[in-house]
């Protein structure tokens, strides 16, 4: 157990968060100077790659700092450096695209790094204050990214919507904290542990009030139901790239908060383990039916992002050191192919005048029959087959739940999973079966796009045929978290 009396002020804890906060600096302090307004890529890629370095520089560290708001432990770092990876390949398929549409500007790389730091800042902790503090670092450049594209309605929709919703969920989160202290008084994850079953017997009420707004909070960040109502159309209006920034970053950041805070914070409220499993069948199954009839790529992998949400709250659902794991999997699993998904579709509206819209499918496997293999091979990886990572992905979450006796769940997952098969499908039919009736626009590639589908076509499939590696560091990342 960590020391919770550890105060030393040391920046190395902090160092990869301090790495992106100096290079969104730089950004903000050169991008319209004359001769320097094109290094702003540069900066952004050099500061992510020192950030992930310096990051896997703590693995096997275990640390507390800052008064015990800082813990540096193999859980928090894993998640550090999938962040950073996962802007890393947005900043790579993202710049072309915001470059055709006219709205590149500096302030999106800014924007990118500080919300990342902000990410790293929640899973680098177990005080709640520290995770308010950095779930609105997170938040407040999403605002900005989601309606970024200020000439287009949707887009000026899709930041006022996250917004709105954004800041009723940071209002509903900071009174659960304020609750918790009150029952507790202290906002100290470990020092709550500590004094558990004290709190229950004196300040039931408060414990479970601050509880319950706790979760409301995270649920609208995770998107888990009912809390779903924003997904579809913030993902809809905001520009590609920054969807697809929504759809991996800020969702892994709130599942690494919630399983800190939930399976080892309050894994002494044995209440929780029914409310995750009402809220996983709720998630997944609203989820996969509502996509069902989209007519629209980005709506559609909204939904299903909403249906993801609910295969991870199986493993808050289940708890214990095999859950936590298979849901750290699942996590970077589905970050890679949903990247990829989302980097095809970014690639598909780079052409003229081009939408998501499923009517722009027919003829891409005559026109470009590598892309709508890539295209299918993300299908089939969301669907969970075989040999994807998304099928060990799946099956890893469901032997959890079924060591644990949550056969039901299970059952309902592995249903939802089948059901999702048609609306997938129906991607790969649109673009292989159904007739072309209008010209296809040609697709041009560049550089930085082929590395993106280069790494997350071999991802897709290398840890799909490899998921030992992959799991291995999945367990190592929860070591000493419970």
């Amino acid at each position: 157990m960590i020391d919770i009396t550890a105060a030393g002020l040391d920046f190395s804890l902090i160092a990869p968060e301090i790495a992106l906060l100096v290079a969104a600096f730089i950004i903000l302090l050169t991008g319209y100077v004359r001769g320097l307004s094109n290094l702003s890529f540069t900066i952004a890629f050099i500061g992510l790659v020192v950030g992930i370095a310096l990051s896997v520089g703590q693995w096997g560290q275990q640390a507390s700092g800052f008064y015990g708001m800082v813990t540096c432990d193999n859980f928090g770092v894993a998640f550090k450096v999938m962040f950073a990876s996962i802007t890393l390949l947005v900043l790579l398929l993202g710049t072309r695209y915001m470059k055709s549409r006219g709205i590149l500007k500096p302030e999106y790389y800014a924007l990118l790094l500080i919300s990342t730091m902000g990410m790293m800042v929640m899973a680098n902790t177990t005080d709640l204050v520290v995770m308010f503090l950095g779930l609105e670092i997170m938040s407040i450049p999403l605002y900005v990214l989601a309606g970024f594209a200020r000439r287009s309605l949707e887009s000026n929709e899709s930041g006022l919507k996250y917004f709105i919703m954004g800041s009723f969920a940071s209002a509903f989160l900071l009174m659960g904290i304020a609750f918790i202290f009150g029952a507790s008084g202290t906002t100290e994850l470990r020092r709550i542990v500590a004094d558990i079953g004290f709190i229950i017997d004196h300040h039931r009420i408060f414990l479970y009030t601050g509880v319950t707004l706790i979760l409301v909070g995270f649920g609208f960040k995770v998107a888990a139901v009912p809390f779903h109502s924003w997904v579809p159309d913030v993902y809809q209006g905001a520009p590609t790239p920054v969807t697809a920034f929504f759809s991996v970053g800020p969702k892994a950041a709130g599942f690494a908060v919630l399983l800190r805070i939930f399976l080892f914070g309050f894994a002494g409220l044995a209440f929780l383990s029914s409310v995750f499993w009402v809220l996983a069948v709720l998630t997944m199954t609203i989820g996969n039916v509502l996509a069902l009839r989209q007519k629209n790529v980005k709506r559609l992998l909204a939904y299903s992002s909403i249906a993801h949400a609910g295969y991870i709250l199986v493993a808050l659902a289940v708890g214990g050191e095999n859950a936590i794991s298979a849901a750290v999997f699942y996590l970077v699993a589905y970050a890679v192919f949903n990247l990829g998904g989302f980097a095809v579709v970014t690639l598909l509206e780079t052409r003229s005048g081009c939408k998501s819209d499923f009517v722009e499918l027919p003829g891409l496997s005559k026109a470009h029959p590598y892309l709508s293999a890539v295209l299918a091979l993300f299908m089939f990886a969301l669907s969970g087959f075989p040999p994807t990572v998304g099928f060990f992905g799946k099956f890893y979450l469901f032997a959890a739940a079924v060591k644990a006796n949550f056969i039901w769940l299970t059952v309902i997952g592995v249903m939802n999973s089948f059901l999702s098969v048609y609306y997938y499908l129906r991607v790969i039919k649109a673009s292989y079966i159904d007739p072309s009736e209008k010209s296809w626009a040609p697709v041009t590639y560049s550089p930085a796009m082929l590395v993106v589908l280069f790494i997350t076509v071999i991802g897709t499939l290398g840890l799909g045929l490899f998921p030992q590696q992959l799991l291995q560091f999945a367990r190592e990342a929860i070591f000493a978290f419970l």
